[in-house]
């Protein structure tokens, strides 16, 4: 099937309610998923796609969701919606349920990076009803803390400040990794929306619980301490440290040395933006340089703003030289569709 015709969005089975699901009211629920009589499935299926997420989540995290997503949305139609609806133990339709649960949180995490906000919040949904039907609290949690990202970076500083601490509500029992990725994204909400003693005592609470995952077996991958750093970095951008925040996205981008292209794309951007606008004209254009030897190779709708950015910031400061050299290497990587009437 193909999912530009019929998205998993579309299908009954992914129908989803418009307000979001406290966990009490979807744990458990194991007629989440419709039960059919078309096949019978068991844990190598599960297994599989448990690997499937790896590999698209993988693909997502160097190139982008614009071409990773149409896979994944194809693999939920044709794949995943059938093996939800098969017969099997309860322990494996537990499992299923929490691998596609894990699937619709990396769709909807790809349609934000793609710039399909409402899909992306319906995928989000269906993510946190089938984490509730399987019990899968880190998956739940997850998707929370996403729409929470999702909501902030729109400028929506009240939802997003709503989500995180839902988020944090629901995993009282989180491990210090998680404590520090719910707690940096609490603060984050928290400098939107104005309320700086509250950002930063979360700020706190996640540098002090990342010194302690820090120190253990690594557990939550996802959030590091360059990603705290980039929390550090927005917090004070909100609260108006402008200089702060600079330096803070340059320790991020020091502290990942190995770093997926589509995040040094669009944080490097971002780090660009902010020495420009605090008068750093060169350091900016140095800045900028870098993330455009990574685009080309990223299919992704952040990264393309970022670029799309580097046109209408640059153009005052043509005069200097090298403005005008990254301008025109910016004008030679992007697509003719981007590119702004000369």
């Amino acid at each position: 099937m193909d999912p530009s015709r019929r998205s998993v969005i579309g299908a009954g089975l992914f129908s989803v309610a418009l307000t979001v699901p406290n966990w009490p009211d979807v744990v458990g629920r194991m007629d989440a998923a419709l039960k059919g009589r078309t096949q019978r499935v068991g844990m190598s299926e599960v297994d599989m796609v448990i690997a499937m997420t790896e590999r698209v989540s993988d693909l997502d995290d160097q190139i982008g969701g614009r071409h990773a997503r149409p896979m994944a949305a194809a693999f939920l139609v044709n794949t995943v919606a059938p093996y939800l609806r098969a017969d099997a133990p309860d322990h494996v339709r537990k499992a299923m349920m929490a691998a596609a649960s894990d699937l619709c949180y990396l769709t909807g995490y790809m349609a934000v990076d793609e710039g399909v906000h409402g899909v992306a919040q319906q995928y989000y949904l269906k993510a946190l009803e089938l984490a509730g039907a399987s019990e899968d609290h880190l998956t739940y949690c997850t998707t929370l803390r996403g729409m929470s990202v999702q909501a902030v970076d729109l400028g929506h500083g009240q939802e997003a400040m709503r989500l995180a601490d839902a988020a944090a509500a629901a995993s009282p029992d989180a491990g210090p990794r998680m404590r520090a990725f719910l707690a940096g994204q609490q603060a984050h909400a928290a400098a939107q929306t104005g309320e700086r003693n509250k950002a930063l005592r979360y700020l706190r609470e996640a540098e002090v619980t990342m010194d302690k995952a820090e120190s253990r077996a690594k557990i939550f991958g996802s959030y590091d301490p360059a990603a705290l750093k980039y929390h550090t970095s927005q917090v004070r951008y909100e609260l108006g440290g402008r200089v702060g925040a600079v330096e803070a996205l340059q320790q991020a981008d020091k502290l990942r040395h190995v770093v997926y292209r589509r995040t040094r794309v669009h944080r490097r951007g971002l780090l660009a933006e902010r020495q420009l606008a605090v008068g750093h004209l060169e350091a900016a254009c140095t800045t900028w340089n870098l993330a455009l030897g990574d685009y080309p190779l990223v299919q992704s709708g952040r990264a393309d703003q970022r670029v799309r950015n580097i046109f209408k910031l640059i153009r005052p400061y043509l005069g200097n030289p090298a403005a005008r050299e990254l301008y025109e290497r910016a004008r030679l990587v992007t697509p003719a569709a981007l590119l702004p009437a000369k």
